[in-house]
């Protein structure tokens, strides 16, 4: 009795720690209070290695232990399924000097590990993507000048890590130009969604309807949008409809109700003959994907639903991804279909979630301002013994990728930023290689004070078969304290350790909740939407859980 009535109190504790999220009102446009829409909250998860009975941890489900899930999972998060991750490890300078990988943009990450922890539960490792963690927040990064004719600008910040201040932490940030609205390409936009039975829950379809009307609201009247539904069969709810007729729209997607099996038939292909039926010579040509995770959708392979996606891709209809819910979520077809078609992938657990995806980030979301974006760094050993990217793991390429204009890399939207960060073993200045760096001349004169070289090409998203572009900037090195950085700087790197932290990574040294938090909150910043503190607020509610 005692024992039951401390673990409903220890539930209580952990529900009021929670942070407090907001409701956009689409019709007041006001924030209002939230009640979650999602199942109770369910008891602390706890390690394996922990001697608690199923009794004690009083789970309505039946639980598998295994030495690869250190912590019990309610039954449905089981069905949920994510790319496995393999951290990257320090690699020594002298045998590899450079250090090639995709840009990424995606974000979906972040919310769906706030979901997992807002209910009481350690998220998978799988599921920490520390990259998409990161670049869930605005930076605040030097805009592109109207004298460059790149849209994308490089800065760079050098200060000890965090978690390890005998190693250094290198910061790069890209920033996207920024897109007058108003200037926008016109949009044709098809709304592919999954109205199967698994749909009806709260936080799916109702919650879906509820984020497209919101970004109905962004478009202009000129934009169409047509919608195509699936479920036990495939289906056009709407042909393609100029959005002036918003009401037509919004009764259509009030009519969706979610019942039947998943069978798809041939829901993609359908999708992408309304959008070409209705293609638009240089404009925002998209299909956005909306499901919980059932990707049936009339290509059950999924060697041939990707080659697929990215044959569309090269007609100039990019295909973007929306995921709702959880229990049956596959994190991992989400991530794949919108990296191979040129989209972004994003989580919505709620309504202020789908406002900010798609109001306050409209632009970056729907509009590519540069795609197949790479970038190359080489570090320059005189200051760099070893280097180890954070995140991106799903991005690596092969150095020879960088100028193979045929590899597929990421695509960044207009005003979105991209942070890397690098983890680096201080050198003592010996030069052991022929590279840029390895010339005697150029290191004493030239390239001295340079912690790295970066490179980057990307691609112009108008222009079919366009040449990549090359742009470079010289990394300089300056060493400031930690304390001298930039809030953007610190912020991140707080992101980051929180991360190494719930990934359990091998590199998290001297990482710790208290540290994460204080750094994080002596860097919020400017923070209007409040996000950053949120993030404060979500470390704090992990650290109880650790406990």
């Amino acid at each position: 009795m005692k024992k039951n009535i401390a673990l409903c109190l220890l539930s209580t504790l952990l529900l009021a720690s929670c942070f407090n999220r907001n409701k956009y009102s689409e019709s007041s446009g006001e924030l209002i209070g939230r009640s979650p829409s999602h199942p109770a909250a369910k008891p602390k998860m706890v390690r394996s290695d922990q001697a608690m009975s199923a009794k004690d941890i009083n789970l309505n489900s039946r639980v598998n232990v295994t030495e690869e899930t250190p912590y019990y999972f309610p039954e449905y998060q089981k069905g949920e399924t994510y790319k496995e991750i393999k951290e990257n490890a320090f690699i020594e300078v002298v045998n590899q000097p450079v250090s090639t990988f995709s840009a990424d943009v995606d974000r979906a990450s972040y919310t769906n590990v706030r979901r997992m922890i807002g209910y009481g539960q350690f998220p998978q490792k799988d599921a920490v993507r520390i990259e998409e963690m990161i670049n869930y927040f605005d930076y605040n990064y030097p805009q592109p000048t109207a004298e460059t004719k790149s849209p994308l600008r490089a800065s760079s910040e050098l200060a000890p890590a965090p978690w390890n201040d005998k190693n250094l932490l290198l910061r790069i940030g890209l920033q996207a130009k920024k897109l007058d609205l108003s200037q926008a390409p016109p949009s044709n936009i098809v709304f592919l969604i999954d109205v199967s039975g698994s749909m009806s829950d709260p936080n799916k379809l109702p919650l879906l309807k509820s984020s497209f009307k919101l970004l109905l609201g962004q478009l202009k009247p000129t934009d169409k949008v047509a919608i195509v539904t699936y479920a036990s069969g495939t289906k056009v709810a709407l042909p393609s409809t100029a959005v002036k007729n918003r009401e037509k729209i919004v009764k259509v997607l009030d009519e969706l109700v979610a019942m039947g099996s998943t069978s798809g038939e041939k829901g993609i292909q359908l999708a992408y003959e309304e959008a070409k039926k209705s293609f638009i010579k240089k404009g925002n040509n998209r299909v956005i994907l909306a499901t919980d995770g059932d990707f049936n959708v009339g290509i059950n392979n999924t060697e041939e639903l990707t080659k697929f996606i990215e044959e569309q891709r090269e007609s100039g209809i990019y295909m973007s991804v929306l995921g709702f819910g959880m229990g049956n979520y596959r994190d991992d077809m989400a991530e794949t279909i919108a990296d191979k078609g040129n989209g972004n992938y994003a989580y919505i657990d709620d309504l202020t979630e789908a406002k900010k995806v798609l109001v306050n980030e409209f632009g970056g979301t729907l509009f590519t301002v540069a795609k197949d974006v790479k970038l190359q760094v080489e570090f320059n050993p005189k200051y760099v013994k070893a280097y180890r990217l954070i995140g991106y793991e799903n991005r690596m390429l092969a150095k020879e990728d960088f100028t193979n204009d045929k590899k597929d890399a990421g695509e960044i939207g207009a005003g979105h930023t991209v942070t890397a960060l690098y983890e680096l073993v201080p050198s003592d200045g010996k030069i052991a290689q022929d590279l840029r760096y390895q010339h005697k001349t150029l290191n004493d004169q030239a390239n001295g004070g340079e912690v790295a070289f970066l490179k980057i090409r990307y691609k112009d998203p108008k222009e079919k078969d366009a040449k990549s572009v090359e742009v470079t900037e010289p990394l300089p090195f300056n060493n400031k304290k930690l304390s001298d950085t930039s809030v953007d700087f610190r912020f991140a790197a707080s992101v980051a350790e929180f991360g190494m932290l719930l990934r359990e990574s091998d590199n998290k040294a001297n990482a710790s909740y208290e540290q994460v938090v204080k750094l994080a909150e002596g860097a919020t910043g400017d923070d209007p939407e409040g996000y950053r503190k949120e993030f404060v607020r979500l470390v704090k509610s992990a650290q109880l859980l650790a406990k």
